[in-house]
């Protein structure tokens, strides 16, 4: 991908995931407590939930779904409403989380502080951090590059240092070019999304397609579904007028902006990503922080742990 700077980033932990520098993170658990989640799943835990099963308390019934549990259909209230209806039952239960990281070439690209790639997985290791320290497993899967990488979840220390690890991993094996698009990672990831109580999506939002919007809006309707838009600056405003060194596949350039105009094309094309998922957001009416490369990940985590949800539009 490419790299647009006004100084070379070569530091580490600015252009390349550091493991030691995610693993550092763990300070920042103490200082947030989160939120438990209510969601319909499948999956056990330490929160309240609606899911199907037996020995547990009623908490009420509903039109049936497909894929519901028909040995769980409220046969009384479908012989008086003629329409299929489906028990939930209610119990305490762990909290599961699932992290969906883009791992796209698009994510390679930083003007100032770090790349979007490394910032992205700065963010999803502290939220790894603060939801261990609460008792949360976390579950961690990247679409994009390469082949589909999933992280079965884990609870405590462990889960979170193998969440850090997998994040270095993903990033020295991110390839350059296409990957695989959102929808098509949700279909592969169905499963491990119908099990959590919350997803939280870390992405910049180019690789955000048509086909995603239906899954999407069946997350955000059954359970607790969250986005992080990680941008660069000149993705969220017009860049300065000036010329700036920008560097693709080992070749160096400059790009030149000198009229309100040359600043506009540029932010609508670099900020094509920003605006698909922050549109998405908004019509789902789910929460979405937005991070750039300057930010403190672990206030973007706690953010997203403790969100405000969107009217919807």
């Amino acid at each position: 991908m490419t790299a647009l700077a006004h100084e070379p980033l070569v530091d580490a932990d600015r252009t390349a995931v550091s493991l030691p520098a995610l693993i550092a993170l763990r300070e920042c658990a103490g200082r947030s407590r989160i939120a438990p989640v209510v969601s319909r799943t499948t999956q056990g835990g330490q929160h309240t939930t609606r899911l199907f099963g037996r020995g547990m308390d009623y908490a009420e019934s509903r039109v049936y779904q497909a894929g519901d549990d028909v040995r769980r259909l409220d046969w009384r209230l479908t012989a008086r409403s003629g329409k299929l209806h489906t028990k939930l039952f209610q119990e305490d239960r762990e909290s599961s989380t699932l992290l969906v990281l883009d791992t796209h070439a698009s994510m390679r690209f930083g003007s100032r502080g770090r790349f979007k790639s490394v910032q992205a997985a700065r963010v999803a290791a502290a939220l790894a951090w603060l939801l261990t320290q609460s008792g949360e497993r976390i579950g961690m899967a990247g679409f994009g590059a390469g082949p589909g990488q999933v992280l079965r979840p884990t609870t405590g220390l462990r889960g979170a240092l193998a969440a850090c690890g997998a994040l270095a991993r993903w990033d020295g094996a991110m390839p350059m070019g296409d990957g695989e698009v959102l929808s098509a990672a949700l279909r592969r990831l169905r499963r491990s999304l119908q099990l959590a109580s919350r997803v939280v999506l870390i992405s910049d939002g180019f690789s955000l397609d048509p086909a995603a919007q239906g899954p999407l809006r069946e997350l955000a309707r059954r359970g607790s579904l969250s986005f992080v838009l990680v941008a660069d600056a000149i993705e969220l405003k017009p860049a300065r007028p000036g010329s700036y060194p920008l560097e693709s596949n080992g070749h160096r350039g400059l790009v030149s902006l000198r009229s309100a105009a040359q600043q506009r094309s540029l932010l609508r094309m670099l900020g094509a990503g920003a605006v698909r998922l922050r549109s998405t957001a908004t019509a789902l009416a789910c929460p979405c922080v937005e991070v750039d490369g300057t930010a403190d990940a672990c206030a973007a985590a706690t953010r997203t742990l403790h969100p405000v949800r969107r009217p919807r539009s």
